[in-house]
């Protein structure tokens, strides 16, 4: 007790005592990088997940072979469109949600387990990868992630019975960008958008 009261009478103490007890706590503390956001710690998959020949394999075979049933060349569900006014560590936030949307409104349903093969299988999979980015958040305002989804889920419905056979033939396209979203090291959340 008498060395502190000796300390907070001097000024050289009180330069010691903070360079020597405040400045390594500061240094070692868990504080962000600048333009990293804390919310994006958990939009992280692992690059492992991806390179299982066996899944990739049954996802682009049911993609490919459902593919080949899609009479409608003009739209495209999973694509760039996706990503307009997205930025990019908000990408694999927004892929999360795409894929939640085609394995509950598509891959999930009755008629689609009953008719094509490995089904269950690539849902399981993709259904997943969404529960190991439940701690995923988007930063910053959400409207255009909800307008892109909400365009994707209208394009679907419209298309009716032809949606749900286009969801499936792009299931290589929703692998791949969900993937290359959630894999790769996100930019910095100053980057422009695109």
């Amino acid at each position: 007790m008498a060395y502190l009261q000796t300390l907070s009478r001097s000024f050289p103490g009180w330069v010691f005592f903070c360079c020597c007890c405040c400045l390594p706590l500061l240094l070692t503390s868990s504080l962000p990088l600048r333009g990293t956001s804390m919310a994006h710690h958990g939009c992280r998959l692992r690059k492992t997940n991806f390179q299982q020949s066996y899944i990739r394999n049954r996802t682009y075979t049911l993609a490919k072979m459902v593919h080949a049933l899609d009479k409608d060349t003009d739209n495209r569900l999973i694509g760039q469109q996706l990503y307009v006014n997205i930025r990019e560590n908000n990408r694999c936030y927004l892929m999360k949600r795409a894929v939640e949307i085609v394995v509950k409104d598509v891959l999930l349903t009755t008629e689609v387990k009953n008719q094509y093969s490995y089904v269950e299988e690539v849902a399981q999979f993709l259904a997943s990868l969404t529960s190991e980015l439940s701690t995923c958040k988007i930063s910053g305002n959400r409207e255009h992630i909800e307008k892109n989804l909400e365009q994707m889920k209208k394009k679907m419905e419209q298309l009716g019975e032809n949606g749900k056979i286009k969801a499936i033939g792009e299931l290589d396209l929703l692998f791949d960008y969900m993937e290359n979203a959630c894999t790769d090291v996100p930019k910095g959340g100053n980057k422009k958008k695109n």
